[in-house]
């Protein structure tokens, strides 16, 4: 550039990371227009507005979740703050089939609310108040208008479009069928959406995902009722535009895996590009590992597939309040109690001896499918009125009474309902295969779950997580990956598959910043704390406050938080995240603008 420039922002003397994963490099960016316009090893001299001293630390492209269900906090509160501090500049929504585009407002927050744990009247409220759309096309010039703190890139959910199409009642009855003209409805539909910049398409299988309301209240999700003829139709549309198809597969003895290995196949036709959940070293499951690593390469190989897992790169601990918690749904005792809204009639179905005697049998059953590894033992008290009970299992509690674990649990829910918080790790809990899956080609890093499950789990910093376990094992001499390699894995690897242009630090590419202090990479950032959300009634969320981790964001070049502060008005004056579509060519290297400058 003409050596007179004044630059909105220059990113000085920072380690500079591409995205790529090529090596870091000492420089000084420049930023223009929210674009990276010059990359230099000698010191840039022309003046600008904003600076920022990033000496001995990293300058990394923004981070990339690609598992997030913010579709209803970016409506309420689109600063989106928690992904913000932790260096995030793109995230992405409608996974697992629900978005809240065309079935109507009631009808999202039945699909969304039971499902992410938000509360269903959150939910609607926030619908009532913000909605002005209802076709993907429209929607997504919504998105683009809001004052986002971050760029959102969007999956159709199949869910909302199945209601839409068919109602309700027919999207949740298993002897029901789209008509000839519903599922071109639907095909047109999704093509809409395509045409306006959407990823894909999500879905899910997994029939313990349940609807909330009254009408259908406790019904499985719309998509596990789908047969193979609408999965065939939508997917080759997803199949001829390059697209992505999101889904869950169905958890049970017949597991349907194998068909999302066959629909992402391209021996003989065009691939289909799938992501599925979740790539994790399971408790209940422990030889699982095994498939997990070497299933996927093994069969894109063999079947010139482009299926990829996703993953967590962090152990995947979960919180309770009493017998609130999803993994319930997975046995017929638990999804019982959790079918029922009135405290006092579920606090009656807990006391029934009957009852007692079925949780017990279904959490003995060591042949039933399940994510929960079901061992009391194994799930640890952390807050409760009887301070006495803080830190033991509900196994120790069952053994110091003289009563089986289960008679333990049920009874302290009873005494103490929602102000019993415990908590228990479901996987991901041996260093050794997290490592190895980090590291793994055909998974992708993410299914952080941004936005929901709000007293449940905080993975919005698990990019810097596991940052910190890559710092540490390269300190003990037992590197799993570069620091390059993991930036490349948390940023450019994913734009680059998912299709948007994000994820690079080269220059022409959006200045999508994160500066991260290595100093900061410490045991703080595996930490947890609370904190309220204003806009849904004071509800209290898990969180991360691991601020001296990330310093500064940076979000089309404007620096959104620094030093553990947030810009004046961001979120709700102003915002400069935008609506990203898939398909566009990633920039770099525009034409007329200085490339690397290497040092005279």
């Amino acid at each position: 550039m003409a050596a007179n420039v004044k630059y909105d922002l220059i990113v000085r003397n920072g380690i500079w990371f591409d995205g790529t994963g090529a090596a870091p490099r000492t420089a000084d960016i420049g930023v223009v227009a929210g674009e990276v316009v010059v990359i230099s090893a000698a010191p840039l001299s022309a003046p600008a507005t904003e600076e920022i001293d990033a000496a001995g630390k990293w300058v990394v492209p923004g981070f990339v979740d690609v598992h997030t269900h913010y579709d209803v906090e970016m409506l309420a509160a689109p600063a989106l703050t928690e992904s913000v501090r932790h260096g995030v500049t793109t995230a992405v929504i409608g996974n697992c089939s629900l978005t809240t585009i065309m079935a109507s407002n009631t009808e999202c927050a039945d699909i969304f609310s039971r499902v992410e744990a938000v509360p269903r009247d959150v939910v609607i409220g926030a619908l009532d108040r913000h909605r002005t759309w209802s076709t993907p096309s429209e929607y997504a010039k919504a998105v683009d208008e809001l004052a986002l703190g971050l760029n959102i890139a969007v999956f159709l959910g199949q869910s909302d479009m199945r209601v839409a199409v068919m109602g309700m009642g027919r999207a949740v009855d298993a002897e029901a069928t789209p008509t000839a003209a519903e599922l071109e409805r639907m095909v047109a539909l999704l093509e809409e959406a395509l045409d306006a910049g959407f990823l894909g398409m999500s879905a899910t299988t997994n029939w313990i995902d349940k609807l909330d309301g009254d009408l259908y209240r406790s019904r499985s999700l719309p998509t596990t009722f789908v047969k193979r003829r609408e999965f065939r139709r939508l997917n080759k549309v997803l199949r001829d535009r390059g697209r992505i198809l999101q889904s869950t597969p169905e958890i049970s003895l017949t597991p349907n895996i194998h068909k999302f290995f066959l629909a992402a196949a391209g021996r003989f036709r065009k691939q289909l590009k799938v992501s599925l959940l979740a790539a994790a070293d399971s408790k209940a499951y422990p030889p699982l590992i095994y498939f997990m690593l070497y299933g996927a390469p093994v069969l894109n190989k063999l079947l010139r597939g482009d299926f990829h897992w996703q993953h967590l790169p962090v152990p995947f601990t979960v919180y309770a309040d009493g017998i609130d918690l999803v993994v319930f749904e997975e046995f017929g005792s638990g999804a019982a109690a959790l079918d029922i809204k009135d405290q006092l009639e579920r606090n009656e179905l807990l006391r029934s001896q009957e009852y007692r005697r079925w949780f017990r049998r279904d959490y003995e059953n060591k042949f039933s499918p399940k994510i929960w590894h079901r061992n009391l033992y194994d799930a640890t008290i952390v807050d409760c009125p009887d301070g006495t009970l803080a830190g033991k299992s509900f196994g120790q509690v069952g053994d110091e009474r003289g009563i089986h674990p289960v008679d333990a649990f049920l009874d302290l829910v009873l005494e103490h309902g929602r102000k019993l918080r415990w908590r228990t790790t479901i996987a991901n809990h041996r260093p050794k295969y997290l490592d190895k899956l980090a590291a793994n080609s055909a998974i992708h890093l993410g299914f952080g779950d941004a936005g929901a499950h709000l007293r449940n789990m905080a993975f919005y910093n698990y990019h810097v997580r596991l940052l910190e376990r890559v710092k540490s094992a390269q300190a003990q001499r037992k590197p799993f990956l570069t620091t390059e390699r993991a930036v490349h894995r948390l940023t450019g690897e994913l734009a680059d598959w998912y299709q948007f242009d994000a994820g690079h630090l080269r220059v022409g590419d959006r200045a999508d910043i994160a500066i991260i202090d290595p100093a900061g990479l410490d045991r703080d950032v595996h930490e947890l704390s609370e904190r309220e959300i204003p806009e849904y009634g004071g509800l209290r969320r898990m969180v991360n406050r691991s601020d001296r981790a990330v310093t500064a964001t940076i979000v089309n070049g404007c620096i959104v938080y620094r030093d553990g502060e947030f810009a004046p008005g961001l979120g709700a004056q102003w915002g400069p995240g935008r609506f990203l579509p898939a398909g566009e060519q990633v920039r770099g290297a525009t034409p007329g603008y200085q490339t690397w400058t290497p040092t005279p």
